[in-house]
Parts: structure tokens; C-alpha cells; sequence
């Protein structure tokens, strides 16, 4: 298992140094092996972010795009790693590095599985398509949501999407993401009148003003769920004030909250609802929002029954269909009418020191991949 070649791939390309956006030479690893299978590739940059469509096939038939990111977020104090972050290394069992996980291990296995598809099957009636960035960690403003925008104005189509995220939790294809919930930030800022500790009744004290508003969201149940999807939820993700004495009452508080929201929600309904809320409690204040996602779902239908049917091929069991975790770039494919589903490696490790996959795992997601595509072009 150690020298499959899906193994080898996510070796060149953990030992890239691509933290977000800077692609570090994975994706020109990357168009080297599609290249070799016939694929068109095309670069696409936007500002620092480099982007990778290839595509190989006709576009008369359907279109199943491979939809990843090479970039990954910063290992942390590296002292903490027990190996080189940058440097894949191999135990009895796993493989480490950053983004062996996220999401590596699962480009490798997409590649790896298109290239056998296409050597062994060359009379498949549609096309294959890879749609790469560097911008996923990031902002994620120049990556898969730019490349969407261009395909668009190409009117170039795309049926189905597999997005490579890691997805399983316990047993690779344990579960499925067929839906993401949607995220909205939003950023408040509090004023009131900055003045002596000593003389309160002189000042304005915006935290104190703000105090009762974050009580009346926390004890707010937004809704109880919507069919697949979880309940949505409120945090208070940060607190502060430029204040840098401890005898003074600052002049304005900010508060940073996420926002993550299932279909029974919009960003309209969720903006008019926090200001009206703002409004009862009799504030100064200023509220700004980032929005990161719509949520999406991906219906029953021909993508999404036969990658249940290959999971419980392989594994013997029916994977788990889930809406959970952050968000990805499938917000940005969903909404063309794309059917999406995510399924990739183990997401025990992501984003944590010393993130790894087993040895066995790529391997094993590569043939997964490989029969999903039989299925779909083939049987």
C-alpha cells in the first residue's frame, strides 16, 4: 500500500509548502499527471490565487467534476509537530503532514482513480473535469467561486460534482455530506462614552450595554432543525475593545458572532432579525456581515443514490448522509444546479498537529472513486 501510486502522489504533494493562497507547486504536480492522460488543462489565476480546470471527454454526454483545494492551513508552532510538517512521513500505519488529510490524500485519490478510468475504459460517453484551487482555507473569493463564475460565462456545463473534503469519520465512507450549512459573520459594534472608572455616571459603558444583547441571543432557539440538517446556531466568537488602561471605560465595544443556519433561514431574514433585536435594546450601533454560504442540499437523484450504492459495496453497510461540519466549496457549485455530494478521507486529524491518513485509506478511496465513475459512465 505504501507505493500505490495515489500513496506516492500524496507524498509530492504534502511535501509542497502550500499555505493558503499560495499553491506552492501542487497544482503543476497536479496538471503533470493529468496531462499524461490526455486532460486539457487550464490555469486560472486571480490576484495570488492559482486555480486548475482540465477537462478530457465530451461535453454531449454528462460531466462529473472533481472539485478539491491544494491549499492548507498553517501547521501552528512546528516544534509541536513529531515530524516536518512539509516532509510526508510514514510509520507503521499513517502517513503525516499537513493536508494529508485536507484535503491531499483525497486529490490524490481522484487523480490517481481518473487516470485508471481513462486507461481502462477510453469508450466512457461524457467528460471528466477537475476543478483545483488554493483559495478553499482562505477567503475564498478567487478560487472555486471565480472559476464557476468563468465556466458560467462559457455556458460549460456541469452535472455532477464530487468534492474531496474529508468526510468520514470512524471507517472511510462511513459518511456523506450531501448538504452544508449555510455561514453569515456578523460584526458589531457597540458605542457609548468613554470616561473615568471612578465616575460612572459620567460615561457610557458599552459593555455593559452590550451585555444584555448577548444574553437575549444566547437564549434564543433559532429553529428546531430543518429535515436533514441540524438545528441552527449563534456563537460569540470574539469580545474586545481598543481600551489599554484599567481605569478608563472604553468608548465602544465590538463583537464578532458566526451564524451557522440551516434552509429555514436566509441571509435577509437572519440580518433583519439580529437588527431588530439590536433596535429593542436601545443601541449605538453599527453591524456589518460576511457572508460565507448559503446552504445547500443535494436531493436523492442519480449522483448521490450511486455513491451510496458503491460505499455499501465497500464497506457493507450505508454510509451516513450528513449536512454537518463548516462550509466548502460546494456552496458555490450547489447553486447552479450541480448535484453535490462530499466524500473524502478521515477528519479526525484536520487542522490539528500532526494531521495524518492511514496508509491504507488513499488506496482504499481511490477504488471507491473508480467505481462511483464506472457506475456513473459505464454500468
Amino acid at each position: 500500500m505504501k507505493n500505490h501510486l495515489s500513496n506516492l502522489l500524496l507524498t509530492d504533494l504534502i511535501n509542497c509548502r502550500s499555505i493558503t493562497p499560495d499553491d506552492a507547486g501542487c497544482q503543476d504536480i497536479i496538471e503533470a499527471h493529468l496531462s499524461a492522460s490526455g486532460f486539457k488543462c487550464e490555469v486560472l489565476k486571480y490576484g495570488e490565487v492559482t486555480n486548475l480546470w482540465a477537462t478530457i471527454g465530451t461535453e454531449k454526454g454528462p460531466t462529473l467534476c472533481f472539485a478539491g483545494h491544494t491549499d492548507v492551513v498553517p501547521p501552528g508552532p512546528e516544534k509541536d509537530w513529531d515530524f516536518d510538517p512539509f516532509d510526508a512521513t510514514y510509520s507503521e500505519k499513517y502517513i503525516f503532514g499537513r493536508g494529508a488529510a485536507d484535503m491531499k490524500s483525497g486529490l490524490a485519490a481522484m487523480i490517481i482513480a481518473a487516470q485508471e478510468f481513462i486507461s481502462n475504459y477510453p469508450n466512457y460517453h461524457g467528460r471528466i473535469a477537475f476543478l483545483i484551487t488554493s483559495d478553499e482555507e482562505g477567503p475564498a473569493q478567487n478560487g472555486t467561486k471565480k472559476v464557476i463564475e468563468e465556466l458560467q460565462n462559457r455556458q460549460e456545463k456541469i452535472d455532477w460534482c464530487i468534492v474531496g473534503e474529508p468526510s468520514s469519520k470512524d471507517v472511510l465512507g462511513d459518511t456523506v455530506r450531501v448538504g452544508r450549512r449555510g455561514s453569515l459573520t456578523g460584526f458589531l459594534k457597540i458605542r457609548g462614552t468613554q470616561g473615568h472608572v471612578a465616575y460612572p455616571h459620567l460615561a457610557i459603558n458599552p459593555i455593559h450595554k452590550s451585555s444584555p444583547l448577548i444574553a437575549k441571543l444566547l437564549k434564543i432557539q433559532w429553529d428546531g432543525g430543518y429535515e436533514s440538517f441540524p438545528p441552527s446556531s449563534l456563537q460569540i466568537v470574539d469580545v474586545s475593545t481598543n481600551n489599554e488602561a484599567n481605569n478608563v471605560i472604553p468608548g465602544e465595544v465590538n463583537i464578532i458572532f458566526n451564524f451557522r443556519f440551516n434552509p429555514s433561514w436566509s441571509y435577509k431574514k437572519l440580518k433583519l432579525a439580529i437588527q431588530r433585536i439590536c433596535d429593542e435594546e436601545s443601541l449605538n450601533y453599527e453591524l456589518r456581515w460576511r457572508e460565507s454560504g448559503e446552504p445547500f442540499y443535494t436531493e436523492s437523484g442519480f449522483l448521490r443514490d450511486t455513491v451510496q450504492s458503491v460505499i455499501r459495496d465497500f464497506n457493507g453497510k450505508e454510509p451516513i448522509l450528513s449536512t454537518d461540519g463548516g462550509t466548502s466549496d460546494g456552496r458555490f457549485l450547489a447553486p447552479h444546479g450541480i448535484q453535490v455530494i462530499e466524500l473524502g478521507s478521515l477528519n479526525k486529524t484536520i487542522h490539528k498537529v500532526n494531521e495524518c491518513v492511514p496508509i491504507a485509506d488513499t488506496p482504499k478511496l481511490t477504488e471507491i472513486y473508480l467505481n462511483i465513475m464506472k457506475c456513473l459512465f459505464i454500468e
